[in-house]
């Protein structure tokens, strides 16, 4: 590598939430030279912006990897549309911007599954605190001042608000801070946005350091390899066109990619199932079984009933909703779209944790907003928090350029507890949604289209239309046994000076969504990256 024409301290491969963060707290140091490396283009598109604009993102090829799992056996070999973000801000910039850190349990088992206190809800709270920027202002548990907006929204829909009175009719409390003292009950969720546009992480992290003269940003940047010599890694292989490539020299690697492509590199780089490596005619480097397994995500329904008042977001008028969000930053311009949602123990939770978490949109949605429906209406998400089946991911080829096959195995574990959960959020969304505080906006069921009357018509319901709802993890998966793919400091295990920092090290999966956790874990990172604890580190 002595004759790489660049070199840099820090190559920083994935400019998602992870690897923002980490541009920004690296390159805080004048003499460190970072490199940020994305494979998508920059965040221009105003539609990113606009929090609204998430209704139109869906199908923009550009800004979006656009992966399919391989056909899933228990949901009628459906293959299932898996929207990851490739842009400047990867899928910061796509999604809802729900901020939800989780509860307790969840880091504490991380601290119990790495062998590292670190990585406990006393520890790692600190961290949360560092990036937030609340719009409630500081406490013991919300930070403000951080780089990271976090807000309430500045606008809802009127069916927002019968959902938090349906769910109370139903029994649930309601609940105005998912990440205070409880997470139980139906409220408003805060979003990532400040003055009401999206606060991605490219915006919140990135942006503000992008003129640091010790910091490159790369878009369109594909990296086919990790180079690796002598059991280190010293730096990465770009490609150039179809047939060039150039190579970076590094004195620390870092893959910030996400749970698709971190493990997806990891493997084209020859760390992976030495097996599986050898079929693609791939040199084994270092065998680790684990890279793409452990696979975990969160398994969605939606319930989807018809609006005969037409005060949904259906047929929306997109020109004067983005002009009064132009002038005024307000409006239906500036919702996330999942305004509203809540979190239920459900009578089979395995521990105190909530198992249960719902979304709420005032509008149709179906197949992820792809489909337009006619008519009006409006949609319950109700995903499983904790499930027990796991999947894995597998190479087509040896191109970079390919996607990863993706075996999610939903519903996969052998004792049925994944189905029975699903079966019971179904049955929660219509319960709900049957209340009293719908009446005057209830019509036509849509989805499923008649009343179900039994647990076989549920399966056959969940089987039929149960998506992800955007929340891989694991492939990478942090832990303190051999199999274990990274460590507590999230190295490699096997290579030196190569590191993996993204929701893929995740042991398993939060109570809630992932981008909060997922910029939480680039903090601490950053921290160990640069040496030592980082404590001192917390409150700059």
């Amino acid at each position: 590598m002595g004759d790489a024409l660049n070199h840099y301290d820090y190559v920083i491969v994935g400019a998602g939430s992870a690897g923002c963060v980490l541009a920004h707290r690296l390159s805080a140091d004048p003499a460190t030279r970072v490199l940020l490396l994305e494979a998508g283009p920059a965040d221009w598109n105003p539609l990113i912006h606009m929090p609204a604009g998430i209704a139109r993102l869906a199908n923009n090829r550009a800004l979006n990897w656009n992966y399919r799992t391989e056909p899933e056996p228990a949901l009628g070999q459906r293959r299932l549309w898996w929207p990851r973000g490739k842009t400047l801000g990867g899928s910061s910039s796509i999604n809802a911007m729900c901020y939800i850190r989780g509860v307790a349990a969840d880091y504490d088992g991380w601290a119990e599954a790495s062998g590292d206190p670190r990585w406990s809800w006393r520890e790692v709270l600190p961290w949360f605190l560092r990036s937030e920027d609340n719009s409630r202002g500081a406490g013991a548990l919300h930070g403000a001042g951080g780089p990271l907006g976090v807000a309430d929204l500045r606008h809802r829909n009127v069916l927002s608000e019968a959902l938090l009175d349906a769910a109370a009719s139903a029994g649930f409390a309601r609940n105005d801070d998912f990440n205070g003292e409880q997470q139980a009950g139906f409220g408003l969720y805060q979003v990532t946005q400040r003055n009401g546009a999206r606060c991605s992480a490219a915006t919140a992290f990135l942006k503000p350091v992008r003129r640091r003269t010790n910091l490159d940003v790369r878009t369109h940047a594909l990296v086919e390899r990790v180079l690796i010599e002598h059991g280190r890694a010293v730096g990465v292989q770009l490609r150039r066109g179809r047939h060039d490539a150039e190579r970076i020299a590094a004195g620390e690697v870092i893959l910030a990619g996400g749970a698709i492509n971190s493990p997806q590199l990891l493997m084209l780089s020859g760390l992976g199932p030495a097996d599986h490596l050898r079929e693609h005619g791939i040199a084994v480097l270092a065998d680790l079984p684990d890279v793409g397994a452990h696979l975990q995500d969160h398994l969605d329904i939606c319930t989807l009933d018809g609006n005969p008042n037409r005060v949904s977001y259906d047929h929306l008028n997109e020109l004067a909703a983005g002009w009064r969000w132009l002038r005024h930053r307000d409006g239906p311009g500036s919702s996330n779209v999942a305004e509203a949602g809540g979190f239920v123990r459900s009578r089979f939770a395995a521990d105190a944790r909530c198992d249960l978490q719902f979304h709420f949109v005032p509008a149709l949605l179906d197949d992820h907003g792809r489909h337009r429906l006619p008519g009006y209406g409006y949609t319950l998400h109700a995903c499983h928090l904790h499930p027990r089946s796991r999947g894995r991911l597998r190479l087509h080829s040896a191109d970079p350029a390919q996607p990863i096959a993706i075996h999610a195995n939903y519903l996969g574990d052998p004792e049925g507890h994944d189905l029975k959960m699903m079966i019971e959020a179904a049955r929660l969304s219509r319960e709900i949604l049957d209340q009293a505080a719908f009446a005057p906006y209830r019509g036509a069921p849509v989805f499923p289209e008649r009343r179900i009357a039994s647990d076989a018509e549920y399966v056959d319901f969940i089987r039929r239309k149960a998506e992800t709802i955007y929340h891989p993890v694991g492939t990478c998966r942090m832990g303190k046994d051999d199999r274990a793919v990274v460590d507590s400091e999230l190295r490699v295990r096997g290579v030196d000076g190569l590191r993996v920092v993204d929701a893929s090290v995740m042991p398993t999966l939060p109570t809630g969504n992932t981008n909060a956790p997922t910029i939480m874990i680039a903090e601490r990172a950053s921290a160990l990256i640069m040496g030592g604890d980082g404590a001192s580190q917390v409150a700059t």
